[in-house]
């Protein structure tokens, strides 16, 4: 049960350029203005452009929803591409969507213990009780419910999705709006298969309800 009716992409408009393509968001050599880049092998610029790039409107829209801010969620996917950069010569061809996204995702949780340190403890709060209450189920069976999401209009959706806590919120988002994979979510989240189910289907409920309250 897919919920959310979001744009997949969202353009990251590229600083100091006009004519970039969608999506594109970093320069085309990330290292060249850090001086402590380590110094890239010949083909990583290559690597980099073919590997990441395709990625960085996921890249960008994962951490917009996650600091819920647009400048905020640039300056977190610029320093997510030095890093990945720095490492694009570890990563398999085959497994680079959900590699760059965990290099997001932890880059953007880094922004927010350096920036927003009361949001992580609650993060982390709630991560503590979802791995001891974690109950596998299958969060996209249809249910009654799923008629109220269907009628919902974007606006809505997007509130409701919103307001919901960080992990369930960016599991939504890893799976409706990014398509990932249960064993996709997990690898970038760095929990259970059964708490990325869970947090699904919380997170579903959540939006389920919020909907249901703010219909006339």
């Amino acid at each position: 049960m897919t919920i959310v009716s979001l744009h997949r992409r969202d353009a990251f408009p590229t600083k100091g350029r006009s004519d970039h393509n969608p999506g594109e968001t970093c320069d085309r050599n990330p290292g060249s203005g850090d001086e402590k880049s380590v110094a890239p092998g010949r083909d990583d610029h290559a690597r980099f452009a073919r590997l990441v790039l395709p990625h960085l409107g996921d890249a960008y829209s994962l951490a917009r929803w996650i600091t819920g801010n647009r400048t905020d969620a640039e300056d977190v996917v610029q320093d997510a591409c030095l890093r990945a950069f720095r490492a694009v010569g570890d990563i398999a061809d085959g497994s680079a969507r959900p590699w760059v996204l965990t290099i997001v995702r932890n880059t953007a949780y880094t922004w927010l213990r350096k920036n927003r340190p009361s949001a992580v403890v609650v993060v982390e709060d709630l991560e503590g009780v979802e791995a001891a209450q974690a109950t596998p189920g299958d969060p996209d069976c249809e249910t009654p419910e799923t008629a109220l999401i269907a009628k919902a209009d974007a606006s809505r959706l997007q509130a409701a999705v919103a307001a919901l806590p960080t992990p369930y919120r960016e599991t939504i988002v890893l799976r409706d709006v990014q398509g990932l994979s249960y064993r996709e979510i997990a690898e970038v989240t760095g929990v259970p298969i059964g708490t990325v189910m869970s947090r699904l289907a919380r997170g579903r409920d959540r939006v389920i309800k919020a909907i249901g309250r703010s219909e006339p």
